[in-house]
């Protein structure tokens, strides 16, 4: 398979695992225990729904930005590898993503699940149509821009953590597809290897005892 073709197919793995995620969000379960706690410390139900939802809106919001091809774009890998707060529940990072799923969760679960399904729709006719190239802006780090097929694959990641999260929260089953999991778990290793290195990450895997840094551990 070549180069195109592997950018094809992250946009097809892509619609496939939003599907997935739009069909939880739908599920009358969430619309009745919207105020619930989730399985994530500080979160509702209705603000982890809000969360992956935005893992969809956000693509079309980022489509619609400001790019200047002037800077060389980041990797998926480095996107996350920047991350910093990832484990600290306080962080700016992690106080930022709460704050902005609670604001999104304030239009309540029929608003969200409505826009996540109108947004899926758009960017299931959009994404095929756009360029190899395209770049899109990261809006909450200026003037950082990364091509848009790297910048599916960080929601991959996004799409399959939060949609068993979610899932887990109701108690019901909703997998994303075998591809969308592979993506993510291929990514946030590569993660994880910039961020720490590769003896790091050995040690993660093989030698747990000496793995005193949790290379393994991205988000």
């Amino acid at each position: 398979m070549n180069y195109l073709e592997q950018m094809g197919d992250i946009r097809a793995v892509y619609t496939a695992a939003a599907t997935v995620a739009v069909e939880l969000i739908e599920r009358p379960e969430i619309v009745a225990r919207w105020g619930d706690p989730s399985v994530l410390d500080g979160m509702t139900i209705g603000s982890l729904a809000a969360h992956l939802a935005r893992s969809i809106l956000q693509v079309g919001w980022f489509l619609d930005g400001d790019i200047t091809n002037v800077s060389e774009p980041v990797s998926a890998a480095t996107y996350y590898a920047r991350l910093a707060g990832t484990t600290d529940r306080v962080s700016a990072l992690n106080s930022g993503v709460e704050a902005r799923s609670a604001e999104t969760a304030i239009l309540g679960a029929q608003q969200v699940a409505t826009e996540a399904r109108a947004s899926l729709g758009l960017l299931s006719v959009r994404l095929p149509t756009e360029a190899v190239n395209r770049r899109v802006a990261v809006a909450h780090r200026p003037g950082e821009e990364i091509f848009l097929d790297e910048y599916l694959r960080t929601r991959l990641v996004e799409l399959a953590v939060h949609t068993d999260d979610l899932a887990l929260s109701i108690g019901v089953t909703a997998t994303v597809p075998m591809a969308a999991i592979s993506a993510a778990v291929d990514l946030l290793v590569a993660a994880a290897r910039e961020r720490h290195g590769d003896i790091a990450v050995l040690q993660a895997l093989a030698r747990r005892e000496r793995d005193t840094v949790m290379a393994l551990r991205v988000l």
